[in-house]
């Protein structure tokens, strides 16, 4: 079965099937899944990883952003499910980044910010599949990007092609991984936000997901939360400063 990486928000055929997984860590990405896969299939769960990340407080907005959702349209209130929780922090004692520990944002030698955390979409992508196959749903959805993202090889959609594979090779089934935002821009993806719930999802997204990796949560900017200079801060910023332009 395919990787789909489209961002379509008319149903699909796999829409009529038990339904949809998302990795939803809390951030402005996954916040666009969750909805994107609201407007397609009849039944969503969500799952999130603590391990050990920096920016914990994405793990705490969570609960919110998903009532918000709820809020935002009876259909959605009804095709929204449960949340799962994995403890993950096995990753983050093997991982030596400064995602998961106190250290300066910088490139690295081998050409990968050292905010890449080793494994760990695969590990997610893995998990979520598990959790899939017990809840009896037939989709994975996840954020991942290599439009507009900071190099990550684990995001990249030759990478999510082949874990589907062997995700259905060792579990004699058929998943599908679904990316919706693989091929766009931060601009696009506040914009596909727009297009999915208007300007009270934009707004959802811009007040109360997280994405800053220093997990500063203090003053409100234009475009969300955040320290406005690590990377994630400055792509979000970026990205945002670009769809308010193309509104004008």
């Amino acid at each position: 079965m395919p990787v789909t990486n489209n961002a379509n928000t008319e149903p699909s055929a796999a829409g009529t099937g038990a339904g949809a997984l998302v990795l939803f860590s809390g951030g402005q990405d996954s916040t666009t899944c969750v909805a994107w896969a609201l407007e397609r299939y009849r039944r969503v769960e969500t799952i999130g990883f603590d391990y050990g990340q920096r920016h914990a407080i994405e793990l705490q907005v969570r609960p919110h952003v998903l009532d918000g959702l709820r809020a935002l349209s009876p259909s959605w209130k009804q095709r929204l499910g449960p949340d799962q929780m994995i403890d993950l922090k096995v990753l983050g004692q093997l991982s030596d980044t400064a995602l998961t520990g106190d250290a300066e944002i910088m490139m690295q030698a081998n050409g990968l910010p050292n905010t890449f955390v080793p494994g760990r979409n695969l590990l997610f992508l893995t998990l979520a599949a598990a959790l899939a196959y017990r809840r009896g749903l037939d989709v994975l959805v996840g954020g991942m990007c290599e439009t507009d993202y900071s190099g990550y090889p684990d995001c990249r959609d030759e990478t999510i092609r082949s874990l589907q594979t062997t995700i259905n090779l060792g579990m004699a089934t058929s998943m599908a991984i679904e990316t919706p935002l693989m091929w766009l821009d931060k601009a696009q993806t506040w914009q596909l936000a727009s297009t999915l719930g208007g300007d009270a999802l934009v707004e959802l997204v811009r007040t109360q997901t997280h994405t800053c990796y220093l997990g500063e949560r203090g003053a409100l900017h234009p475009w969300g939360y955040g320290c406005g200079l690590c990377p994630a801060c400055e792509l979000r910023a970026r990205g945002y400063l670009a769809y308010v332009q193309g509104l004008s």
